[in-house]
C-alpha cells in the first residue's frame, strides 16, 4: 500500500465532535504556535482539509494538532482548524485538547487536581483539571481577554429585515442576535436548518455592515454567529446556537446560506456572550453564567478581571465544561486517492469556493 499521509488522532465530543491530531505531522517552523499556526495555514493546508472534508470529516467537525510548546512556561502547544478558518482560540476545543492530553498520559494527571498551562495560538491559557479514577471530570481553563464591540446595533439582513445584535470578541469576533426576534424560531436541535439560515444571514450583513479590529490580530474579521435565547433548564442562565459556516456565504447564493451548528454550549461564544452582556452592565465580575447548548450540555463561564486592550476595556472569562472520548484512529492518505483535499457534496455542505474565487452552488437537476 503505497500511503502519503498517516495521522494519528483521539476522537473526542463536548457535544460539538472534536478531533485531536497526536501523531503523523512533522515539526511545524515558527517561535510561536501563532506562527506556527500561519505557517500552516500557508503551506499546508491540505491536512485541515483532509481531517474536516468528507471522507474523513463533516461540516460541524472541528480539529486540532498537538505541538510542542514554544513558551517556556507551557506543558504542550495546539493549532486549531476549522471549516473555513484557523481560529486562534476555542473553547471547546481547549477542552477537549487538555482532557486528550490527561487521559492518554501525554501530561502526566495528578488527582484531584491537575493545572498546567498550554499555549494557544493566542497565547497561554491557565488550565485547572478536576480528575478522578484517571479520568478528567472537569476541565476549567483561562481565556484570552474578551471584549464588546457593538452593543444593540442595527443591521440590514436580506429575507430578515432590521436585526438587533451585538459584536463581541472571546477568542474569535461573533455577532450575537437574540431569537426572540424571529417568529417561531427556537433553539433546538430540530431547527438546525432554519438557525444556520437564520445565523449565515446575519452572519454576512455584519461582516458586510460592521466593521471590527482587534490590536493583535489584523485582518481577522466576525466569522462566526450565535443566536442567543431563554432557558428553561434550572441549571442554565441562557441558551445559545452558535453557527459554524461550512463555506463563504453569499446573499446571491441561497445554497450558501448554511453551515454547522455548534454541538457544545461553544466556549469562546459564552466568553463574548459575558463580554456583551458585561460591557451593557448585565454580568458583573465573578458572577457565574451557565449557558446551554443545543443539545442541553451546559459550561458554566466567569468574568474574573477587567484589562485594557488598545483602547477598550476588556474582560478575562473562564470556562469550565467537560469533554468525552469517543476513539483512537490512524488515518491515511494513498498516493492514488482521487480526493487528497477531500471534498464536499451540496446536500450537506454550503456552496464552495473554487481558486478563482467564484462560489458554486450545487447543479440543479430537472
Amino acid at each position: 500500500m503505497s500511503v502519503q499521509r498517516t495521522i494519528q488522532t483521539v476522537e473526542t465530543h463536548s457535544g460539538e465532535p472534536m478531533r485531536v491530531i497526536t501523531g503523523g505531522v512533522p515539526p511545524i517552523p515558527g517561535s510561536t504556535v501563532y506562527e506556527q499556526m500561519k505557517w500552516l495555514q500557508e503551506n499546508d493546508d491540505q491536512l485541515r482539509k483532509l481531517m474536516l472534508r468528507e471522507p474523513r470529516g463533516y461540516p460541524p467537525l472541528c480539529c486540532n494538532l498537538i505541538v510542542p510548546p514554544k513558551h517556556p512556561e507551557a506543558a504542550a502547544g495546539f493549532i486549531i482548524m476549522e471549516q473555513i478558518e484557523y481560529p486562534v482560540m476555542s473553547g471547546g476545543n481547549t477542552i477537549a485538547v487538555a482532557t486528550v492530553l490527561l487521559e492518554t498520559g501525554m501530561i502526566p494527571m495528578q488527582e484531584p487536581v491537575t493545572e498546567f498551562t498550554l499555549e494557544s495560538p493566542a497565547g497561554l491559557i491557565a488550565i485547572s483539571a478536576r480528575c478522578r479514577d484517571g479520568r478528567v471530570q472537569e476541565v476549567t481553563f483561562e481565556n484570552v481577554p474578551a471584549f464588546s464591540v457593538y452593543q444593540d446595533a442595527v443591521i440590514e439582513v436580506p429575507e430578515l429585515g432590521q436585526v438587533t445584535v451585538d459584536v463581541a470578541w472571546g477568542g474569535m469576533f461573533y455577532v450575537i442576535a437574540d431569537v426572540n426576534q424571529f417568529d417561531s424560531l427556537e433553539l433546538v436541535p430540530g431547527r438546525g436548518r432554519d438557525i444556520t439560515r437564520t445565523a449565515a444571514l446575519i452572519l454576512k450583513a455584519a461582516q458586510d455592515q460592521l466593521p471590527v479590529e482587534h490590536p493583535d490580530y489584523p485582518g481577522i474579521g466576525i466569522t462566526i454567529a450565535q443566536l442567543s435565547g431563554p432557558t428553561d433548564n434550572p441549571h442554565a442562565d441562557r441558551k445559545n446556537a452558535v453557527m459554524v459556516a461550512s463555506g463563504p456565504i453569499d446573499f446571491d447564493t441561497p445554497a450558501s446560506w448554511t453551515g454547522g451548528v455548534d454541538r457544545c454550549p461553544c466556549g469562546t461564544g459564552t466568553c463574548a456572550k459575558m463580554a456583551a452582556l458585561h460591557a451593557k452592565g448585565e454580568l458583573q465580575l465573578h458572577q457565574p453564567f451557565r449557558h446551554e447548548g443545543i443539545l442541553g450540555h451546559v459550561y458554566t463561564g466567569e468574568l474574573v478581571r477587567e484589562v485594557r486592550i488598545g483602547d477598550r476595556v476588556g474582560v478575562v472569562p473562564t470556562i469550565s465544561g467537560r469533554a468525552w472520548i469517543t476513539g483512537y484512529c490512524t488515518y491515511v492518505l494513498q498516493s492514488d486517492d482521487p480526493f487528497p483535499d477531500g471534498f464536499t457534496v451540496g446536500d450537506i455542505w454550503g456552496a464552495q469556493e473554487d481558486t478563482t474565487g467564484a462560489l458554486h452552488a450545487p447543479a440543479l437537476k430537472l
